[in-house]
């Protein structure tokens, strides 16, 4: 594909210049889709119904995390994406908030530390720096721990960003051709099949190539190139207390927090995980339930949340709670994201279903969907990750 020049995403320039790709999905999957593509030297746009970081992005807590995945294609994926995001903290604009403040994880008592303990042995076999923290060590870390833990680990590579910002920044260094507020209607096929672009009600763009960024959405996307893949959504709620000095320094979660993540179950699930942020507040998190796209107020999550948080860090039970927010992550039954070429639609690739790691997961998403789009060689194995193994296993 011809290398041709950078356009302006925020000026929507060029738009009648052809393309190489279209991207469904303003979230940071889609504008890290949009940033590598580019950088290879295509043609990109990027498409979606609401604005910029509309969907899961925005209603993310902007966690990089290694600490809570165990070894296999979910945590090469986010190793790579740990480098990438370190690279892209230095290329990017301040707003985007990158913390490199690392994670903590604890565990209430000596079996559960054990069970972290295994976990972890596991992890520093492919590359995760963790250290084991003592009971009595934990406050050296975290002054405002509760008392009593048995202990937890380290993860000085967990990190954090703003994601909101680093989708419209990406998104910005892109120059990718945006198209916003423009819902797609339909996804153009020619002959045998191939695609050849999208409708939206103001403007068809015209592409041998587009990727399924739609995040929550993309099982819809799926449906409308002809094909399948049983994206779900998986809501979770997200407490913001009133501005604090910095009284949690790290990424802090009960250990109970790893196995909610791999948990397949349709019920609430509520473990702790709280951090503070450049601007003061505290954000807690983080429950999940299969409720559909139900966006009634829980406030039995709520109320799961506020007690456990305080239960970690009791200096948060008199804070005051200013919003609570909540979104959908795009679940797939097996947990990993569908990234790569779908087979049964020449030029179609997905690159969603990665559930609350699709923030952390995003760059080394977009450097797979590069390599697939260029012919170049991957990074890492992507067979993992192919958008069709749901068929086969049906």
């Amino acid at each position: 594909m011809p290398n041709r020049p950078p356009t302006d995403a925020r000026t929507n320039a060029l738009t009648d210049a052809p393309l190489d790709v279209v991207i469904i999905g303003a979230g940071v999957v889609g504008a890290a889709c949009a940033y590598y593509a580019s950088r290879a030297g295509l043609s990109v746009a990027v498409v979606d119904r609401g604005p910029v970081a509309g969907g899961t992005t925005g209603a993310g807590e902007g966690n990089l995390l290694v600490s809570d995945k165990g070894p296999g294609p979910e945590l090469d994926l986010a190793l790579l994406s740990t480098t990438l995001w370190r690279e892209l903290a230095a290329a990017l604009p301040a707003q985007t908030e990158y913390e490199a403040k690392g994670g903590l994880v604890v565990a209430p008592d000596e079996a559960t530390l054990k069970a972290l303990r295994v976990f972890a042995d596991g992890q520093r076999a492919v590359g995760v720096r963790v250290t084991e923290v003592a009971g009595d060590a934990l406050h050296d870390l975290e002054p405002h721990l509760a008392p009593g833990l048995a202990g937890g680990f380290h993860y000085p590579q967990d990190a954090q960003v703003q994601p909101a910002q680093a989708a419209a920044r990406l998104l910005a260094a892109s120059g990718a051709r945006l198209f916003t507020g423009e819902e797609v209607t339909a996804v153009l096929r020619g002959a045998g099949g191939a695609v050849r672009g999208v409708r939206t009600a103001r403007r068809e763009l015209l592409a041998p190539a587009v990727v399924n960024a739609a995040g929550t959405w993309g099982g819809r996307i799926a449906e409308l190139a002809g094909t399948t893949l049983p994206v779900m959504p998986r809501r979770g709620f997200v407490l913001v207390t009133e501005p604090l000095p910095r009284v949690v320094r790290h990424k802090v979660y009960a250990a109970d927090y790893i196995a909610d993540v791999a948990s397949g179950s349709a019920a609430l699930q509520s473990s702790a995980v709280v951090e503070g942020t450049p601007a003061g507040p505290v954000l807690i998190g983080a429950t999940r339930e299969r409720v559909g796209f139900d966006r009634a107020l829980s406030t039995e999550a709520l109320r799961r949340l506020a007690a456990q948080a305080a239960a970690l860090f009791p200096v948060l039970a008199d804070v005051r709670v200013l919003r609570a927010y909540h979104g959908f992550r795009p679940y797939l039954p097996d947990h990993l994201p569908a990234i790569g070429p779908d087979p049964r639609v020449p030029g179609l690739l997905h690159a969603c279903g990665h559930e609350g790691a699709g923030i952390g997961l995003a760059p080394g998403t977009g450097v797979l969907i590069a390599a697939a789009l260029t012919g170049a060689g991957a990074p890492l194995d992507p067979v993992p990750f192919r958008p069709d193994r749901f068929t086969e296993e049906a």
